[in-house]
């Protein structure tokens, strides 16, 4: 694919960048779609918070327990068709301490592997309805990749995550950068994973990349993800109300037909409504 190349680096993170688990949710499936081996690892001492990323103990199919400790690492495709688009994936915790440092490991391990381009993953939560499709955002502060890809440029300012970091030395590197944010509806919270925010965010990637990702067992899963929270509306009047106020705002902003003063105008009283202002979705809101 044109911009990122067919050496892509999916990124995904643990915590602050990935509400509702949709876009480890996402790195997850790609791994257990293909075959993968480890390329590159950091010393988790040097990295992770111990009490806030603590190691488990875990047993294995014989009973034999071993303690388990935070890692992040890069996944290497174990088969690389020079043809076609291949991915590499970096998985793990979000970092406690030493960002800087952090991301130059990865960035040089990802120059060694030759990647060619990274899409970072990420998820936030958001005032939209369960049942329309999950908006993505899909956005670069790498102008060539905006202009072939037809990206946005993100007018965030404020706190960032470890995506962030990764992608600003990436591209000071030379590697271009894109990103994916999916809206996760913020009152499903007790409704973790969203497996129809992963759906999104893997049908946008293979938009972005031309990669193939199998999908699994997650088209079943975001149905009935989508079926026990209309289970759980149903028993809840307000909870009925306020989604059927997010489905005409949304139903008003994707209309062919809307004006940005429309739109404009059903935001300011959808916001009346509420009576407060617009939930952010916290993290790397991307479309601040």
């Amino acid at each position: 694919m044109q911009g990122l190349g067919n050496r892509v680096l999916v990124i995904a993170f643990d915590g602050w960048n990935d509400a509702g688990e949709a876009a480890t949710a996402a790195a997850t499936q790609i791994q257990a779609a293909g075959h993968f081996e480890r390329a590159s690892s950091v010393d988790p001492e040097l990295y992770f918070d111990y009490q806030y990323t603590r190691p488990q103990m875990k047993a294995d199919a014989d009973g034999v327990r071993s303690l388990v400790w935070p890692e992040a690492v890069l996944w290497r495709p174990l088969a690389v068709d020079p043809d076609a688009t291949s991915l590499w994936l970096l998985t793990g915790p979000e970092p406690a301490r030493a960002w800087q440092a952090f991301a130059a490991e990865f960035v040089d391990a990802a120059l060694h592997e030759d990647i060619t381009g990274i899409v970072a993953l990420g998820s936030m939560m958001s005032d939209v309805p369960h049942t329309r499709p999950i908006s993505v955002f899909a956005g670069s502060d790498n102008e060539e990749l905006r202009t072939l890809l037809g990206l946005e440029r993100s007018t965030y300012e404020g706190p960032v995550g470890i995506l962030s970091v990764i992608a600003s030395a990436a591209e000071r590197s030379g590697i271009p950068t894109a990103a994916l944010w999916a809206s996760v509806p913020h009152y499903v919270a007790g409704h973790t994973p969203s497996p129809k925010a992963t759906l999104a965010l893997l049908d946008k990637l293979e938009e972005m990349t031309g990669a193939t990702v199998a999908r699994g067992e997650l088209p079943g899963d975001a149905l009935a993800w989508e079926a026990s929270i209309d289970a759980a509306a149903a028993d809840d009047e307000e909870m009925t109300e306020y989604i059927r106020q997010l489905e005409h705002t949304r139903d008003t902003w994707d209309s062919p037909e809307a004006s940005g003063d429309a739109i404009a105008q059903e935001f300011e009283k959808y916001l009346r409504r509420r009576g407060d202002g617009p939930r952010g979705g916290g993290k790397d809101d991307p479309r601040r």
